[in-house]
């Protein structure tokens, strides 16, 4: 079970995802603004955060880009009132994992938690060195290791979100093969159909700038207009 951050500043809510998620078997530490959930964060490792985006003292979106400077892989879920489509997209577009727009039940919170959990912090199995280098694959100048999540170019270790990595493998075991953002948006974020394919557009930019601030020389990532991207060296 998890540590869970819950920033809501509504306290009929708070209670209510309190006792859902404490029932099954989490621990959640509650804060009603997001000041007291940065101080929170500074001082225990959670494994998930779910952030209200209408708080007291800053938005749920400025408490997210802050949590992100703290601690960068926390699973991120947003709690809305708003229901426009481009309140939903912005969190899922600065790299949140989901989110859920109120009024909700919570057996829903709970199964998006659950959903979350299990894509960002399911446990490998131990690994054999014979395992270990399995999971580990050269394409040109990355080095991909898919067990630990992590990718090194030209000999440095990007730093990059969850998102970010697994767009980037999902490239980099096909190369030269175009893949559509549908079949990105399906590797990154199964089973949801309210996105659009602009999110995949936005973290392919931001995925660039990191690529480029090692080697501005060469964009390995190729757009083809009305298909998708592909990787190419």
């Amino acid at each position: 079970m998890a540590r869970i951050l819950l920033v809501e500043d509504e306290t009929s809510i708070a209670d209510t995802l309190v006792f859902a998620l404490t029932r099954e078997g989490h621990h959640i530490q509650h804060c009603e603004t997001g000041q007291k959930a940065l101080s929170a964060a500074l001082q225990t490792h959670f494994e998930l955060a779910i952030l209200d985006v209408g708080l007291p003292d800053m938005s749920g979106f400025e408490l997210f880009s802050r949590l992100r400077q703290t601690t960068s892989s926390i699973p991120i879920l947003f709690l809305t009132a708003r229901d426009h489509e481009v309140d939903k997209v912005a969190g899922l577009e600065m790299g949140a994992d989901d989110y859920v727009v109120k009024p909700f039940s919570p057996r829903e919170v709970a199964a998006r938690v659950r959903a979350v959990l299990r894509r960002t912090n399911e446990p490998h199995p131990p690994q054999t060195p014979s395992s270990a280098l399995s999971s580990v694959k050269t394409v040109g100048p990355f080095l991909l290791d898919k067990a630990g999540m992590r990718v090194r170019f030209c000999n440095q270790a990007l730093l990059l979100t969850r998102i970010e990595f697994l767009l980037l493998r999902s490239l980099l075991e096909k190369p030269g093969h175009i893949l559509t953002r549908q079949q990105l948006l399906d590797h990154v974020w199964p089973n949801n159909l309210e996105l659009s394919d602009r999110i995949v557009d936005t973290h392919i930019k931001t995925l660039r700038a990191k690529l480029r601030s090692v080697d501005a020389q060469k964009d390995f990532i190729q757009t083809h207009r009305g298909l998708g991207y592909s990787f190419e060296f």
